[in-house]
């Protein structure tokens, strides 16, 4: 039995020496183990132009718009226009029910015409000295007042014709034939859409940027195609003293009527340029909270000892977007070379083979084919 259990733990140990050796041989096999070079793309740095902008959340307005409505009681007689169509300023709108207006006018008419030849006599007896001059100042006062009366009902016949204040877009009838209308209620809104506002608040510290006749640019995220550039033609005379912010308006072209009031748009207002500023592509950063970086290129030695290129990590402080192309403040020097694409897969001191046949895009204004 003694035998059998030495010969046992020979074996025993016997195999687990061979699976140490193999072990060791392991280890040091993946201690002298080398990935190979990841692919990436390249681009140097290179100081260029940079165009910056401001932008901003804005709101469209009408130059003109309102709420038609009556400032009389009275019963819709006629309804001349249609929900959302366009009209020219005194087009009728809706006619109220004028009936006893009308009839009020016929006998205003009447009493004006009789003060008319009554003054008329009285003015001849008074020039035949047949009529005193009091007799013929009274027939004269009475005339005025007759003609006033016209004139009043005349007016109060006008405010139950409702009529366009302008040219511009109507928009859903809220109105029909036969109902009663109280002083004050809806008929319609209108607006007028050529041109149009834009109005959005700027900082305080950027009211240099707002002066009147300052171009500037409105898109909207789902439109692109709205795209419209305007100016700046107005500001608001004081600054909000809570957000310390001031209110800008400006005025856009819109022929085409595509842009309502209302709308949500981004402005985009384009300031002085700036000359030698380091620019790379987007896809070059590599974002982390504890500071974005990107990976520049340098001559090192591989493992083996031959020379080859690694990537050494470089924190950045980065400024402005512009498209496709990200402003960098610090941490960069002109001529520096970059990775562009393969940033996810790199580490500080991993080797890299660059290949530049294909390029990501890098542009100020990129404009995608399925936009």
């Amino acid at each position: 039995m003694l035998l059998m259990l030495f010969c046992v733990a020979l074996a025993v140990a016997g195999i687990a020496y061979a699976k140490f050796r193999q072990v060791k041989a392991a280890i040091a096999m993946g201690k002298s183990f080398a990935p190979p070079p990841a692919a990436v793309t390249t681009a140097v740095v290179a100081p260029q132009t940079w165009e910056p902008s401001l932008r901003i959340i804005g709101t469209l307005k009408a130059v003109q718009g309102v709420s038609i409505s009556t400032d009389l009681a009275g019963i819709v007689a006629e309804i001349a226009f249609d929900s959302g169509k366009p009209v020219q300023k005194g087009d009728l709108l809706v006619q109220l029910g004028s009936d006893q207006e009308r009839a009020q006018l016929a006998a205003a008419q009447a009493r004006r015409d009789l003060a008319r030849l009554d003054a008329r006599r009285k003015r001849d007896l008074q020039a035949q000295n047949a009529a005193s001059i009091s007799e013929r100042d009274a027939s004269d006062a009475e005339l005025r007042r007759a003609e006033a009366a016209c004139e009043e009902v005349e007016a109060l016949l006008a405010r139950k014709r409702i009529t366009a204040p302008f040219t511009g877009i109507l928009g859903i009838r809220q109105v029909n034939l036969g109902q009663f209308l109280n002083p004050g209620a809806p008929i319609a809104t209108m607006h007028s859409l050529d041109p149009i506002h834009v109005q959005f608040n700027l900082p305080q510290q950027q009211l240099s940027f707002a002066a009147n006749g300052r171009p500037l640019k409105v898109f909207t995220e789902d439109h692109p195609e709205l795209g419209r550039d305007g100016a700046i033609t107005a500001s608001d005379s004081q600054v909000n003293e809570n957000s310390r912010s001031i209110t800008i308006e400006g005025t856009l072209p819109n022929k085409d009527h595509a842009l309502r009031p209302g709308m949500f748009v981004n402005v985009e207002l384009p300031l002085p340029k700036e000359q030698d500023v380091l620019v790379v592509p987007a896809s070059a950063i590599s974002y982390a909270p504890y500071g974005d970086s990107v990976f520049v290129v340098k001559d090192g030695t591989a493992p083996d000892g031959k020379p080859n290129k690694i990537a050494s990590q470089q924190f950045v402080k980065l400024g402005q977007n512009r498209g496709d192309q990200i402003r960098v403040l610090s941490g960069l020097a002109p001529g520096d070379e970059v990775v562009t694409s393969g940033v996810f897969k790199l580490r500080p001191g991993a080797p890299v083979q660059v290949n530049n046949q294909v390029q990501p895009p890098s542009e100020a204004a990129p404009k995608p084919p399925n936009s």
